[in-house]
């Protein structure tokens, strides 16, 4: 397992060439420490476990690995389904000009179609995201001010890679002086 800055692990999520809308993910307060937990898992891109925390309100800073190659039997009931959850994305910007206003135009059109159709909020999220081009998008479970306890059977799970991404995230944020309040 190789430790990298939390930025690259999603560009291997961005860049990679599988199933946008096949992506799943938890994520919530650190067990320890300021920051925030996050695993995201495709079925054929396995698993990425992110340690990040907010140094000041314009700068996110974190680290993150891979965990796993697969989501096998083992892993899937801990990433959530569609029901009864939330909704991530990951979105990439528009290359230039001309792509924006492709976007652009391609969002408005799926808009007026689900405005003119019966349609579900699970359809428009996915057809939005397409007309986006993201890269990765699916359910998520979420909490702003817990754990979500799927969050906490990932980390039992991959327990050496926890500790590790715990020590090199404390280490940044003592670099930072984040944590020390005024002085």
């Amino acid at each position: 397992m190789r430790v990298r800055d939390w930025q690259d692990i999603l560009d291997d999520v961005t860049e990679g060439r599988v199933d946008p809308d096949g992506w799943r993910a938890v994520a919530g307060n650190r067990r320890e420490g300021v920051g925030e937990d996050f695993y995201l898992g495709h079925p054929s891109r396995g698993v990425y476990h992110l340690k990040t925390y907010s140094k000041n309100p314009y700068d996110l800073k974190g680290v993150g690995a891979r965990v796993a190659r697969k989501v096998d039997d083992g892993i899937d009931p801990m990433l959530p389904t569609g029901e009864d959850s939330g909704r991530f994305a990951v979105n990439r910007a528009p290359e230039d000009e001309d792509d924006a206003k492709s976007k652009a135009t391609r969002l408005e059109e799926t808009l007026k179609v689900h405005g003119e159709a019966p349609t579900t909020g699970d359809d428009l999220f996915r057809d939005v995201m397409e007309a986006l081009d993201s890269p990765a998008f699916g359910p998520m479970e979420y909490e702003f001010d817990d754990r979500p306890d799927r969050l906490d059977d990932l980390a039992d799970t991959f327990e050496g890679a926890e500790e590790l991404l715990n020590a090199e995230l404390d280490d940044l944020v003592e670099e930072d002086g984040v944590g020390r309040g005024f002085q």
